[in-house]
């Protein structure tokens, strides 16, 4: 008897990865950051790290970028007025 296995696994194309300095206040607000940058269409994954200041967002294929993060800002705005992303 012979087994053939088969890798039948789609690979996906990596989504484009950025990292962008921010302004925040508390650890809480990163997270509110998090969570609404997450939901922004063009966004396939969203960190916000409180002590590094950085948030880091992978796109999703065929995002672009510049425009996403625009409305990242002004989702994160509404939810943290203060915040600061330098885009």
């Amino acid at each position: 008897m012979v087994r053939i296995l088969l890798n039948v696994k789609q690979r996906r194309k990596p989504e484009m990865k950025k990292t962008y300095k921010i302004e925040v206040d508390c650890a809480n607000c990163a997270n509110l950051m998090e969570d609404t940058t997450r939901k922004v269409a063009g966004v396939a994954k969203a960190t916000v790290n409180f002590m590094t200041q950085k948030m880091i967002v992978e796109f999703e294929d065929g995002a672009e970028p510049g425009a996403v993060m625009q409305q990242v800002l002004k989702a994160c705005k509404k939810v943290e007025p203060d915040c600061e992303i330098e885009l």
